[in-house]
């Protein structure tokens, strides 16, 4: 089938795309392909006049008032409501507070409060490292143990001693995509509660939290939300679970009166007592710049280019590469990956660094993951044909053996 595809079909495509017209709220250098927002999103062009109201006028004019005059205080929850539709939930159901690890680390330890006589938190070896650390310190400090498995092993680890099962939805290293729905259900049949891990999930494919069964939830903002690097983090709780829930670090502000200046802690109504220090609110001004762009998109429409473009990605490399060495190591069922294709090549850092190169922005995963994002608002069919030309060209010319690339970056 790719055999018959040539940059012009691409063109042709671009041409009748829906979502074409979003490319142009994008900043994108020129010459630049960018296949890393599953990483870092793209800047929307609202985002900078955003941030600089924020800055001149609010800060530097409204000071202190802007905190109820410009509506800071409310940002954490009116940010939150426009992120809980775009991942499925009631708008009560979400807040935005600190960063993934943080808030991941709230969630986990209020889920297992929440389990008295269950002792156990289950996962996955192939989850996000960093969810492994904040689940065993989580566990560690509610007195419980981290069962660690085989992802093909998750179903049978659970017992009447889980106390919550804690998964990234998409695999940040393959994109591979659990079935929310059916593991939620899982957990549930035994007893326990299902925390999810959104960061490669939200903006990237369609969500349906609450419906699904889903208990807890967490994800970043800076990746497909195009929040901006080290932009808030969001989390969810189903409205079922509020009264119960307990913030492991209450502060002031998820008191029940911040400004009351009591002693002991009253936490506050529903999602907002998961609040706990004052809001970045320079963070927040450019993530919501983001999800405002995100809320005048279908998500359905997104979701399909995506499979899109992941489908024709697949088929160029492996039609126009094929004797480049690569393994694919995405699923090549698109219902069951997320907006990347990751490739298995046993040289694919220098790949990656030299793709950079000829102006194709992907990233390295170790031992051997070349990933590929493909956010479907601001990238065109015309850009994966061009970033697999170049990648033909980089594994015919060697320019991957360049000596540069003997030692790797610090940030890969």
């Amino acid at each position: 089938m790719s055999g018959s595809i040539g940059r012009a079909d691409c063109a042709a495509r671009d041409a009748t795309d829906p979502l074409a017209r979003v490319r142009d709220r994008f900043v994108i250098p020129e010459g630049v392909i960018y296949l890393d927002g599953n990483s870092l999103g793209a800047l929307p062009v609202q985002t900078a006049a955003r941030v600089v109201a924020a800055v001149e006028a609010e800060w530097g004019q409204g000071l202190i008032s802007s905190w109820t005059d410009a509506g800071w205080m409310e940002a954490p929850l009116r940010v939150g409501a426009k992120i809980a539709r775009l991942i499925g939930a009631e708008e009560n159901e979400v807040v935005v507070a600190e960063s993934t690890s943080v808030c991941l680390f709230k969630l986990v330890s209020a889920a297992l409060t929440m389990q008295p006589g269950r002792s156990v938190l289950l996962t996955e070896e192939e989850n996000f490292h960093t969810d492994l650390y904040i689940a065993a310190a989580a566990a560690r400090q509610c007195g419980a143990s981290i069962r660690v498995v085989p992802r093909q092993a998750l179903r049978d680890a659970l017992d009447g001693d889980v106390a919550v099962q804690l998964l990234t939805h998409v695999d940040y290293r393959t994109g591979f995509m659990h079935d929310l729905a059916e593991l939620s259900a899982a957990a549930h049949d035994v007893g326990a509660l299902a925390v999810w891990d959104l960061s490669h999930s939200a903006g990237a494919v369609p969500l349906s939290v609450t419906p699904d069964g889903a208990d807890m939830a967490t994800g970043c903002g800076y990746k497909y939300l195009n929040g901006g690097p080290g932009a808030p983090a969001f989390m969810y709780v189903r409205s079922a679970l509020h009264t119960e829930m307990r913030n492991p670090l209450p502060g002031w502000l998820g008191h029940a009166e911040p400004f009351a200046f009591e002693r002991g802690y009253r936490p506050a109504a529903g999602m907002a007592s998961m609040l706990s220090g004052t809001p970045p609110i320079l963070q927040l001004a450019a993530l919501e710049a983001g999800v405002d762009l995100w809320n005048e998109v279908s998500m359905t429409a997104a979701r399909r280019k995506s499979i899109a473009l992941t489908d024709l990605f697949i088929a160029l490399v492996e039609d126009r590469c094929a004797d480049a060495g690569f393994s694919l190591a995405s699923p090549r069922d698109p219902t069951r990956r997320g907006s990347q294709v990751s490739l298995r090549h046993l040289q694919g850092y220098g790949i990656v660094r030299a793709l950079v190169d000829r102006g194709v922005i992907g990233d390295f995963r170790a031992l051997d993951i070349c990933r590929f994002g493909f956010a479907p608002l601001y990238l065109r069919y015309v850009d994966v044909w061009d970033a697999v030309d170049r990648l033909r060209a980089v594994m015919h010319s060697g320019a991957h053996r360049d000596s540069r690339f003997a030692e790797r970056a610090a940030v890969t």
